[in-house]
């Protein structure tokens, strides 16, 4: 997908999402033949003309100011991601990161982020590298998700396991919210990533052609960042776990980011993990690289 499709969609489906009474704006009744806002009414909300919003939806305008940009976030109430995103699709040449011979080599986890791993005993924890690829991981984090050890050092991947491994609907107690929350993750690293990455290419089309949720997700195109948050699971050992989960990211490096998982003091939940990490601690596998 070029960034120029990409932006198409993004706008499309903000578009799409939005109703009159929304942005303040009158409806006479009547049915629509476009869902959401028409192209005029955003073009009006955010101050250009007409055909300039329909050559941006179309893709056709290069290097439009921020003042534009940031016009359109406001008009197509966009978040704080969703902005980001916009900005990063339409000025890929300002926006992308600058090309790096390593790009289609294996990452290696960073030595410090693999020694905080290696401390983190009672906590899951897993180091993330581009594309949503699982570098490296503790034994909490086998206890909680599996052997990632066990598995062909190319399937280890965040979406990959979501959409595929059918075990992942069962582990996750909301599994459509999660499993969409890496959808939008993808879209942000489609939008600040290469135009073209074929690393990441191969993986949207691997889940598209096997997964319908993927597709129908991928289409309605949502962006959001992996930064914190609550996730509820069912562990076939343990019963149901609430835990809170953090994204850390190095500042010279945000390609990798060491997430977390705890649970509150106090709590069943807490409880739980404790046993699981008990029951477990003499055959997980333990933290691991990605073979050479």
């Amino acid at each position: 997908m070029t960034t120029a499709t990409s932006l198409s969609d993004f706008l499309r489906t903000r578009r799409a999402r939005l109703h009159p009474h929304d942005v303040a704006l009158p409806d006479f009744g009547g049915t629509r033949r476009v869902a959401g806002l028409r192209r005029e009414e955003i073009a009006q909300l955010a101050g250009v003309s007409v055909d300039y919003y329909t050559r941006m939806e179309q893709g056709r305008v290069s290097n439009p100011s921020d003042t534009v940009l940031n016009s359109l976030a406001r008009a197509l109430r966009l978040n704080d991601d969703e902005s980001r995103h916009l900005h990063q699709l339409a000025r890929p040449r300002h926006t992308a990161r600058p090309a790096r011979r390593q790009q289609a080599s294996r990452q290696r986890v960073r030595p410090m982020l693999q020694r905080l791993l290696d401390e983190l005993k009672d906590v899951p924890a897993m180091v993330m590298g581009r594309h949503m690829d699982i570098l490296a991981w503790n034994r909490a984090a086998v206890a909680l998700f599996g052997d990632y050890a066990a598995m062909d050092p190319a399937e280890r991947n965040i979406a990959r396991i979501t959409f595929l491994d059918p075990a992942s609907r069962e582990l996750y107690a909301d599994w459509p919210s999660c499993a969409r929350e890496n959808v939008a993750y993808l879209h942000l690293e489609a939008g600040r990533d290469h135009p073209g990455d074929p690393r990441l290419a191969q993986l949207i089309g691997e889940l598209s052609m096997k997964s319908a949720d993927f597709r129908r997700w991928w289409a309605e195109h949502p962006v959001q960042d992996k930064t914190s948050g609550t996730k509820r699971f069912h562990h076939p050992s343990v019963g149901d776990l609430e835990l809170t989960y953090e994204t850390l990211r190095p500042a010279d490096d945000p390609d990798q980011a060491l997430i977390t998982y705890a649970a509150q003091p106090d709590t069943p939940s807490h409880d739980a993990l404790r046993m699981l990490l008990a029951w477990t601690a003499p055959t997980a596998t333990g933290a691991r690289r990605p073979a050479d």
